[in-house]
């Protein structure tokens, strides 16, 4: 058995599952812990709990201790300071022509490492700008590509729904999403509509999909004749979330019919 705390950065939201050698860790505490990034404050989002080794692949780092004061100063600080980097680099980029976009810079905590997050379409050859910062910043420079998706989740925002994005505020991993989700909820496929900001389809799309491909299995297809309380009419229609069919009688007369109403003439 391992013990874990579940955590996210200060700075974005992500899912990070740290190892707890030795204390118990509260809920929204404040927290140092070492990945693979580096030294970096954490907030806790779920206090310690066990598991399984073999219910785990790794941990993606360990808690070294609860944060001080004086290392959320310095993390503030750290972040000043990247924020300048942040400007310097994207001169830099400019200067070489690369084909990247920057979206975010960070310190480690101890100041070891700078890390700057980009997108872009291809593979990029940055080993004349990694030396470019490294002997401006007299660090090691780490330089990571990120998707569309965490781009979003880096910067944030409000969703069409009038809330922050998901991805942003609670969401851990990204799942999978598919067009055929938004065609088992009747939505309209036009791309505006059913895509969030980072320009792919939106994560809630999936949220109710088991839902909708149950109730469609058990609705009746449109243009199939099915047995009602009028007789034998033909579907024009469903309502999946209120679970109403719609058929027409000989005379194009239109009838709605509750699902229960169905399944009592079956």
């Amino acid at each position: 058995m391992i013990t874990l705390v579940k955590a996210t950065p200060l700075d974005f939201f992500e899912h990070t599952y740290l190892q707890v050698e030795i204390g118990v860790f509260c809920a929204d505490e404040i927290i140092v812990a070492e990945t693979k990034r580096g030294i970096e404050l954490f907030r806790v989002l779920k206090t310690n709990y066990d598991v399984k080794k073999k219910d785990i692949v790794e941990p993606d780092g360990k808690v070294l201790r609860i944060a001080t004061e004086e290392d959320i100063a310095m993390d503030d600080a750290n972040g000043n300071l990247a924020k300048d980097a942040m400007e310097f680099c994207k001169q830099a980029v400019e200067d070489e022509q690369l084909e990247m976009k920057l979206v975010d810079a960070k310190y480690t905590l101890d100041k070891k490492k700078l890390i700057f997050f980009f997108t872009a379409d291809a593979r990029v050859d940055f080993r004349t700008l990694v030396r470019t910062l490294a002997t401006e910043f007299r660090t090691r420079i780490e330089l990571r590509q990120i998707g569309l998706r965490e781009k979003a989740r880096f910067l944030g925002g409000v969703g069409p729904c009038g809330l922050s994005h998901c991805c942003s505020s609670y969401l851990g991993d990204f799942t999978p999403v598919s067009i055929q989700m938004a065609k088992n909820q009747d939505l309209s496929l036009t791309p505006t509509k059913i895509s969030g900001a980072c320009g792919k389809l939106m994560c809630c799309l999936s949220y109710e999909n088991d839902y909708y491909e149950e109730a469609r299995r058990e609705m009746p297809d449109v243009g199939s004749r099915i047995k009602t309380p009028a007789g034998r009419l033909e579907v024009i229609g469903i309502n999946i979330l209120d679970l109403i069919v719609r058929a027409k009688d000989k005379e194009n007369y239109i009838h709605e019919f509750t699902m229960d109403e169905l399944q009592g003439e079956a």
